[in-house]
């Protein structure tokens, strides 16, 4: 079922990767060895509309394919988050929620510290929810493109300078 998800790659069968210290915590932290890849920021958003296997999925997964993809560490906890607000919403069901947690953990995701206080003022000075700045100080800091399908992420980011993939 998770076959296709990202750059994005079971961490068990890819080639040429080591997996970071992260695989301890059940996610795959996959780095590529000997290339080059571009580094993106990636939020919860486009993420989750991957996994659950919305219009811009396809987008998503080409516009990654080959990039190193970088997220806050918070990232797993929104991702359970989303998915339970789903559920509650009656929008999914206990399996999908089991089948989008299962395709979530084969996604290659390098999981970033970020600087909480930074974050903070970003979210105060751009109207950003804080799990939203945690993404945006991730890119500035790293100097790297954002990819989100959240317009206010996207128009907060153009602001602080950072470039927006656009899918």
């Amino acid at each position: 079922m998770t076959e296709g998800v990202g750059p994005i790659h079971a961490c068990s069968t890819a080639p040429s990767c080591r997996v970071d210290v992260a695989k301890d915590f059940g996610y795959c932290t996959n780095v590529l060895v000997g290339e080059a890849a571009l580094q993106i920021v990636i939020d919860s958003s486009a993420i989750l509309a991957v996994l659950l296997r919305e219009p811009r999925r396809e987008a998503l997964i080409a516009a990654t394919s080959s990039a190193t993809l970088l997220t806050p560490a918070s990232t797993p906890w929104e991702i359970g988050n989303a998915l339970v607000a789903g559920w509650r919403r009656k929008r999914l069901n206990q399996g999908q929620i089991a089948e989008a947690w299962a395709s979530f953990q084969s996604v290659s995701l390098r999981l970033v510290d970020v600087d909480v206080s930074k974050s903070l003022r970003l979210a105060v000075d751009h109207g950003l929810y804080a799990y939203d700045a945690y993404v945006l100080e991730a890119a500035l800091v790293r100097r790297v493109p954002l990819l989100t399908l959240d317009q206010a992420l996207a128009r907060a980011a153009e602001k602080a300078g950072v470039a927006n993939l656009e899918v």
